[in-house]
């Protein structure tokens, strides 16, 4: 696999992508990324801000064909840009008019591309002239989330990436196979994070099948968005966005798969998505710095599979990755009892972990039990930085029907005195990311915010 192809898997009159109600076919797509190649600025770097799914494909494609690396951080806060700005001179971003713009130098994306698509006529399969991008060239950067601290870079090369795209769709049945329709994929998550980036554009353009170019964020979208497209159809999500859309009372439009990741999905929630939805429903456990590593049926057990070419093994220091897609070995930053080289069960991130007066617990434990309270709507456990002091779990708890000394009550009948919050704070929301997550230094932002009220108001009596 010297020079993978750009797009594969797509029959002579396949659909590439969905926008709105146009479809858009194989060789527009080549078209558009040809047209934006030449007009992109001589740089090394671009920030690809386009929310549109297509759009974010056909710049990503274009970079690719420039040799550019593009970035894909996981917020663009003024701090992290300036830091972009700093460690990859000359970077500039990709936006869309009327969109968001970051302090850098900004290209817009052409108004006009794509804008004839629902007249674009198919293409037969021998006039596709689909470019081939060498399997060692650097197509993106990837940042962690910062869910644990500062985000670091991970580099991808294409050929990486194309493995774990075919991976991903052989191992859950989504690429195109001879006689069976295609399937159209819509997804709640931005392209720019790892997980909506392997699943809502690579897996697309390597799998032969339709993506949705929009972002549904709320259930009536993401159910309008759903019943827009031809069967057979798919719903990339997370448990945030699925515990709203299953949430509603009305009829929901049937799909044929479903696909989540982010964030542990509850088992009822799993089963109530399934029977809502009328589809199976699969998790996808990775990192960051491994990209995509397992599957499982989220209904079937709490084992995983690892993805084809992938195996892990254990040593003193944890639990290791390599092979496929995988550029060497990764180090995985979760709790992880191995029942052999590609099945396992996850305990928790080692991150996570919480040790109180010699007794030990983990952060994703806590937040289930807090969560599972009657009445508790969202709810985190929070770990602040120690200072040489008693180790204290804060906690925010979305509740507004009830009292912080009831939540408390309730938590000392599920967990230890010892990992009882202290303080427990009552809030209007928790501040999650466009994928439900919720970063460390956000948390760390809205204890400062909580501190600062409770003080503001003990010194008001």
């Amino acid at each position: 696999m010297n020079a993978p192809p750009l797009i594969a898997g797509f029959a002579a009159d396949a659909v590439f992508a969905w926008s709105g109600a146009a479809a858009i076919s194989p060789q527009h797509f080549l078209r558009d990324v040809a047209r934006l190649a030449e007009r992109l600025p001589h740089r090394g770097h671009m920030l690809n801000l386009c929310a549109d799914r297509y759009r974010f494909a056909v710049g990503f494609a274009a970079a690719l064909l420039r040799q550019q690396v593009s970035l894909l951080p996981p917020n663009h806060t003024p701090d992290l840009v300036r830091q972009l700005t700093h460690d990859y001179p000359g970077v500039y971003c990709l936006a869309e008019a009327g969109g968001p713009t970051l302090a850098m130098e900004s290209f817009f994306y052409p108004a006009e591309a794509h804008a004839d698509a629902a007249a674009a006529p198919a293409a037969p399969a021998a006039a596709l002239q689909i470019p081939a991008i060498p399997a060692a060239q650097v197509a993106a950067i990837v940042f962690t989330s910062g869910s644990t601290g500062t985000p670091l870079p991970n580099r991808k090369t294409w050929g990486h990436l194309v493995q774990s795209a075919q991976a991903e769709a052989a191992r859950l049945g989504l690429a195109t196979r001879p006689g069976a329709p295609p399937f159209a994929l819509v997804g709640t998550v931005p392209p720019q994070h790892m997980y909506g980036f392997e699943s809502t554009v690579l897996l697309p353009m390597q799998g032969g099948v339709a993506m949705h170019a929009g972002r549904p964020f709320y259930p009536a979208d993401i159910a309008a968005a759903l019943d827009a497209l031809p069967r057979p159809r798919a719903l990339i999500s997370t448990p945030v966005h699925l515990r709203a859309l299953v949430g509603e009372t009305g009829a929901l439009p049937a799909v044929d798969f479903l696909l989540c990741a982010t964030a542990p999905l509850a088992d009822d929630l799993a089963h109530e998505s399934e029977a809502r939805l009328g589809a199976p429903l699969y998790e996808i456990y990775g990192c960051t710095e491994a990209g995509q590593v397992a599957t499982r049926r989220s209904t079937a057990g709490a084992q995983w599979q690892a993805l084809p070419g992938l195996a892990l093994r254990q040593d003193e220091r944890g639990t290791w990755v390599g092979g496929g897609h995988v550029d060497g070995e990764v180090l995985l930053g979760d709790v992880i009892e191995l029942a052999d080289p590609t099945h396992f069960e996850l305990r928790g991130r080692n991150a996570d972990l919480v040790n109180i007066a010699g007794k030990r617990t983990s952060l994703p434990h806590l937040n289930f039990q807090l969560n599972a309270i009657a009445g508790v709507r969202d709810g985190v456990f929070f770990m602040p930085e120690e200072h040489g002091e008693v180790t204290r779990l804060a906690a925010f708890v979305v509740a507004p029907e009830l009292s912080a000394a009831q939540i408390t009550q309730a938590l000392r009948l599920r967990v230890d005195p010892v990992f009882l919050p202290r303080p427990l704070y009552l809030v209007e929301s928790l501040p999650r990311n466009s994928t439900g997550k919720l970063t460390h230094a956000a948390l760390r932002e809205l204890l400062a915010q909580c501190a600062c009220g409770q003080a503001e108001h003990n010194g008001g009596r």
